[in-house]
């Protein structure tokens, strides 16, 4: 890549103020295949200068000066779709289909979404003699991981873009090329030069400088749990905004009038799909105690028509993880598993049948899961699903409940209804009834330690608004 070796600073392609390199790596045959620059605190200065710069003129555009440049963008963007559906394939290993029809194609449906909800928004309003603004944040730091990168970048920038912010991005170096690419989008768009910035490099160099710098009004993060803390307490120095969405160990309850083989099936593609790395996955599934290993049976039939494999197939439904690193964290919890207990239904250690390279891992369901295991505690962030037996409703919501996280839950149900009375009853950001569409309008958020704030179409541009009152702003 022509660009990957720089930072996009002030509207330019700019090499690095101290020269230091990150190779990128395949994870489907685990060789490097690019090579990114690895930022410092003096490019992350350079970047935060250039977007305060930028604030004055760009906070006072119109709206209708925004929409016009969101839709530049969308139009940017859908030119470069499969060249981003490659970068994403190539850095996560993530088959050549979902690289194309949900990872590149998640960030053109924020950018419609968030453009839509824009043209329809009022930023001011009067009540009584007061003029009620909302008003761009400031400079904001956008921290996005690897996992779903695209979906991450644009439900940051865009809503950043329309509320009129301007922007510092660091993206994960472990798949940061797709980013790379969107900064030639906002290049080719237009974008005033100091709007956007991308400045690559790891949480502790650049990721932590953004959170802690004195000119940054507004951190918008996404990751682990652990990080999210680390950036809270960073920015709390300077009493600035975090929004956060992390991790989930989302339960999935399967009623017991739901039609048991559907709900059972479709829960082991949704927990699985993006090999597992999904952070709102349903990896906790309630299943009545009654039927837990009639669902058992239907479990493993689901994991094993998973063909897992080379990403360029477009056959393939799993491919690697995307590292060295989550494919031993994987391993270990699998292993985990079966020495607290649970019932090994499919899959588990080791690479699948016949692939020896790449951070493959076998889809792996775990039967008679108790709740307080390793395994239904801790967010695995692979191919593994925890199948756990309940007796009565009221303690499959005590179940579902009862963990640090927040971010989703499922209810499977006959009766919408009753399905209703228990997606109330969750404690979690979203619920989602009998696996509808994903909605790009629907808030995206957690409860407890999956994070605050809200992303997605309005409700993402919120979160980069203050309020301002102007008292005797009417005439008496």
């Amino acid at each position: 890549m022509q660009n990957a070796l720089k930072f996009y600073i002030n509207g330019s392609w700019v090499d690095p103020v101290r020269p230091a390199t990150l190779d990128v790596i395949n994870p489907a045959t685990e060789e490097a295949f690019a090579r990114i620059s690895m930022g410092s605190a003096a490019d992350v200065d350079k970047a935060v200068a250039a977007a305060k710069a930028a604030f004055p003129a760009f906070s006072r555009t119109s709206k209708a000066e925004r929409v016009a440049l969101l839709k530049r963008i969308l139009d940017a963007y859908e030119a470069r779709l499969e060249d981003i559906a490659q970068a994403v394939s190539a850095e996560m290993g993530a088959p050549i289909s979902l690289a194309r029809n949900s990872q590149a194609a998640i960030g053109k449906a924020h950018l419609e979404a968030t453009l839509k909800s824009l043209e329809g928004m009022e930023l001011e309003e009067s009540r009584g003699k007061t003029r009620i603004l909302r008003e761009p944040v400031g400079v904001v730091g956008l921290i996005t991981p690897w996992n779903w990168p695209l979906n991450q970048i644009a439900a940051k920038v865009a809503p950043a873009i329309a509320a009129g912010c301007t922007m510092v991005l660091k993206p994960s170096e472990v798949a940061p090329l797709n980013a790379i690419i969107f900064a030639e989008v906002m290049h080719a768009a237009g974008v005033p030069a100091g709007v956007f910035n991308l400045v690559n490099g790891d949480g502790p160099s650049v990721g932590q400088v953004i959170a802690g710098h004195k000119d940054v009004d507004m951190v918008s993060f996404t990751g682990s749990t652990r990080a999210g803390i680390i950036v809270a307490k960073t920015a709390a120095d300077t009493v600035k905004r975090v929004s956060q969405e992390l991790g989930g160990k989302s339960p999935n309850i399967v009623l017991p009038d739901a039609d048991l083989a559907t709900a059972v099936s479709k829960g082991v593609y949704a927990c699985f799909g993006n090999s597992g790395q999904s952070c709102n996955a349903p990896t906790r599934m309630l299943v009545p105690a009654a039927r837990h290993d009639e669902a058992l049976v239907i479990a493993r039939k689901a994991a094993e028509a998973h063909k897992v494999g080379d990403p360029k197939a477009e056959d393939t439904v799993l491919g690697p993880v995307v590292s060295e690193i989550q494919f031993n964290k994987i391993q270990g919890l699998i292993e985990t598993g079966i020495r607290e207990g649970a019932t090994l239904v499919a899959g588990g250690p080791g690479r699948p049948e016949g692939l020896n390279r790449g951070y493959y891992v076998r889809p792996t369901v775990f039967g008679n899961v108790s709740n307080d295991m390793t395994i239904a505690r801790e967010e695995i962030f692979g191919p593994v699903l925890a199948i756990l037996p309940y007796q009565s409703e009221e303690q499959a919501i005590e179940i579902a409940n009862d963990t640090v996280y927040g971010l989703a839950a499922y209810v499977q149900s006959g009766n919408l209804d009753h399905a209703r009375d228990v997606a109330r009853q969750l404690r979690a950001g979203q619920v989602k009834i009998n696996y509808p569409a994903w909605d790009a309008y629907a808030p995206f958020g957690g409860y407890k330690q999956s994070g605050n704030g809200r992303e997605y179409a309005d409700f993402g541009i919120h979160d980069f608004l203050e309020v301002k009152a102007i008292g005797g702003y009417e005439a008496a």
